[in-house]
């Protein structure tokens, strides 16, 4: 797997989420029994910022880790945050999981750190192990991506 530069970050996942950031958190916890508060926050982060990259690069074709997807799921069921940071953000990021949570595309993975750092976030380089790796912690999701549900952001609907 390749690494991305790390360079300072410009942007706060964090503060991207406001008071929304402690409940989120939380739905990670409350997912993964046992897991410190820490990384909960680590993988919440990654989540947003991956959310905010698939929204600003429509049909790139961008894909979390299986970690990294555990925040995205925790950020989903926050609906109206969900819907704010997409909206804020370029458009509506739809989930499309894969059956096989061990199948990956290095690649993509690559192509999606890429995109995150390039928006000026810091990427967490332990939350994006192949998924067949020994995971850095052990998480619900067991839903994968890539390659053929890569993840597309929907345009908003234009009304007459």
């Amino acid at each position: 797997m390749s690494t991305t530069t790390e360079r300072p970050a410009t942007r706060d996942a964090r503060a991207l989420m406001g008071d929304h950031w402690p409940s989120i958190v939380r739905t990670i916890l409350d997912a993964n029994p046992g897991m410190p508060e820490e990384m909960a926050g680590r993988i919440a982060a990654d989540g947003v910022a991956f959310v905010v990259a698939c929204a600003q690069n429509p049909g790139v074709g961008l894909a979390p880790s299986r970690i990294v997807d555990e925040g995205w799921h925790a950020l989903i069921l926050h609906t109206q945050a969900y819907a704010d940071l997409c909206d804020r953000f370029g458009g509506f990021v739809h989930h499309f999981p894969g059956p096989d949570p061990t199948h990956y595309d290095p690649l993509i993975l690559d192509r999606t750190r890429q995109a995150i750092a390039s928006l000026g976030f810091n990427v967490d380089g332990e939350l994006w192990s192949a998924p067949t790796d020994d995971l850095l912690v052990s998480v619900a999701a067991q839903c994968q991506h890539a390659p053929s549900c890569t993840i597309r952001p929907m345009p908003k609907p234009e009304w007459p």
